[in-house]
């Protein structure tokens, strides 16, 4: 992977200014758009879209340009200027469900038919129509949303197939047909699925009855995992213009082993990969040079000693550290160290779960003393902001859970306090309550979301307590955000199919799909029956449906469960994904 570069507002063009000419030129190379629809402060945050951006552009035959969500009526490259309707090949790269509403309207205001049956007359692309791809995590937790806009799918990780996926690309773009490319790379190449080759039927009450698959096509689809290299994934371009600004970000793995029963990342990646210490150091040294604060991304699952000997080596190399967020249950040693060197001025703390029974719920695994023990060190570290994020409407909560959340609140309030008086310092909390939103492919994706009534109440409960507390601040999102996720992430391809309306007509997503007749209910609120078909099960995890349902079981009688095991000699073989 190549060494970083800095990306100032007046330096993202691939013009020469002094010629006039287009650096990386078009002609007998294939024009890519790589999308992500939000704006360019968070695209250029996100670790995965870089990656696949530098990796398309590495091939000596691709020109890949950058696309962001610009509010204008065409959208237009970072590199070139030209309209995402010059390009034969677009890849929107996808994290977040809140982002569907945009895929479909970056399309529609491009010029280009949104529907991926309007892009095709008898199976070949209609002229100046693109091939359209998905990809990006929320494609791989349940891509069934988006279905009716894409031609295709790469669900996983895109390294293992990037090579393959171009030959075909390649293929297309030299005239041969699409729909015969389409079916040899859903026949033949892990990770592809072509939506129009799979056919959801439903049952009277709105549940899905099953997927029917044409012949000669897996009945279910193997994501893409990628094993690592000798050198971590790491930033391509830093620019001022996001939340980590001036930070070379490294990934110290992919996944999690923790196992917390809300967190899609934590099965989706599985089998969790650490990356070997030599490869996190390379990457930190392909920072540019004038670059010495670097992001370590997964601390949460690194062995104690893989971050030591990584942390020795950031303090050796002078540089400090920054993170999003660190396990209440991890800090300590040669990380404290580098914490307290890092002129760090915030901190995130994450106990989710606002009571001891529900951490116990979410299987968590950390304690009330270890919030608090993170608390004193972190403040120790010089480090007096801090973050803390938690969860209303987790399964089973009742209002003593949020109560005990207020106590926990304010004891590490007077925690840091008592740390910082002595210093003449003042400790703030940043405190943020988000909804629990039920995702696939987690023990959860069983459970209902809200009542919004509930959380309402809970929200103004919570707030009148913090009220009246000095140097605390208090932010939670609205439960109709919330709710409005939960039913795109366990959605299916009726929900997706009304997604064009919501971006032609830009009215309340309630009227719009009462209207059209689904409920929203069905798919935001309902519980779900352990032998219930469900439409994100045409992507495989290997994860075993079972272990799921007997996960959500012990959530409900708040019993905790052994974490994934990482390495050869510890693996368990319990969810099914390392059974081989």
């Amino acid at each position: 992977m190549s060494g970083s570069r800095r990306e100032r507002p007046d330096q993202r063009s691939l013009f020469d200014r002094e010629t006039g000419s287009v650096k990386k030129k078009w002609k007998d190379k294939l024009p890519v758009a790589i999308i992500f629809p939000n704006t360019y402060q968070l695209g250029m945050s996100n670790l995965g879209y870089q990656i696949v951006f530098s990796l398309l552009n590495q091939h000596p035959d691709v020109v890949c340009e950058r696309f962001f969500t610009s509010g204008v009526d065409t959208p237009l490259s970072v590199e070139s200027g030209r309209p995402l309707k010059d390009f034969p090949i677009l890849l929107f790269s996808i994290s977040f469900e809140h982002d569907f509403v945009a895929v479909v309207d970056q399309l529609r205001r491009a010029g280009i038919a949104p529907r991926a049956v309007d892009r095709r007359q008898g199976g070949v692309v209609k002229a100046g129509a693109p091939l359209v791809i998905g990809g990006g995590v929320a494609t791989f937790i349940n891509p069934e949303p988006l279905a009716p806009f894409m031609d295709l799918f790469v669900l996983g990780e895109i390294e293992p197939v990037a090579d393959r996926l171009l030959e075909y690309l390649f293929a297309v773009a030299g005239g041969r047909p699409l729909v015969d490319c389409l079916r040899e790379m859903a026949q033949t190449m892990p990770g592809c699925y072509v939506p129009s080759f799979y056919h959801p039927r439903y049952r009277e009450d709105g549940r899905l009855e099953s997927i029917e698959t044409e012949p000669g096509l897996p009945p279910r689809i193997a994501k893409t995992t990628y094993p690592g290299g000798t050198v971590a994934g790491h930033s391509q371009i830093l620019t001022d213009e996001t939340e980590f600004a001036n930070i070379h970000l490294v990934e110290l793995g992919r996944g999690c082993s923790r196992s917390c029963r809300f967190c899609a990342a934590g099965y989706v990646y599985r089998p969790p990969r650490l990356w070997q210490p030599e490869a996190i150091m390379a990457a930190i040294e392909a920072r540019p040079d004038d670059t010495q604060r670097v992001g370590l991304l997964g601390m949460e699952m690194a062995r104690p000693a893989d971050l030591k000997a990584i942390s020795d080596f950031l303090l050796d190399q002078s540089c400090s550290l920054s993170f999003s967020s660190l396990r209440a249950d991890a800090i300590g040693g040669s990380l404290l160290e580098l914490l307290s060197r890092s002129s760090l001025k915030t901190a995130v703390v994450a106990p989710d779960g606002g009571s001891e029974r529900l951490r116990r719920v979410i299987n968590k695994g950390i304690t009330r003393a270890d919030c608090l023990r993170a608390a004193t060190a972190l403040a120790e570290a010089g480090i007096y902001t801090l973050k803390l994020y938690f969860m209303i409407g987790l399964p089973t909560e009742t209002m003593e859970d949020l109560t005990e959340m207020v106590d926990l609140v304010l004891e590490i309030q007077e925690t840091v306090m008592a740390v910082g008086r002595p210093r003449g310092r003042i400790c703030r909390l940043a405190l943020s309550v988000n909804c629990f939103v039920p995702k696939a492919w987690t023990p959860f994706q069983f459970a209902g979301f809200g009542p919004m009534e509930t959380l309402k109440e809970r929200i103004k409960f919570l707030r009148k307590r913090f009220g009246g507390c000095h140097h605390l601040t208090f932010a939670a999102d609205h439960p109709d955000n919330a709710y409005f996720q939960a039913m795109l992430a366990r959605g299916d391809r009726r929900v997706g199919e009304l997604l064009l309306d919501l971006s032609e007509q830009g009215r309340n997503w309630r009227q719009v799909y009462r209207q059209a007749g689904i409920d929203p209910d069905l798919y935001a609120v309902r519980t779900r029956g352990q032998d219930e078909a469900l439409p994100w099960e045409v992507v495989d995890h290997g994860i075993d449906r079972s272990y799921l349902w007997h996960e959500y079981q012990q959530a409900l009688r708040a019993k905790s469960s052994p974490v994934c095991g990482i390495g050869a000699d510890t693996q368990c073989r319990r969810c099914g994904v390392c059974r081989d």
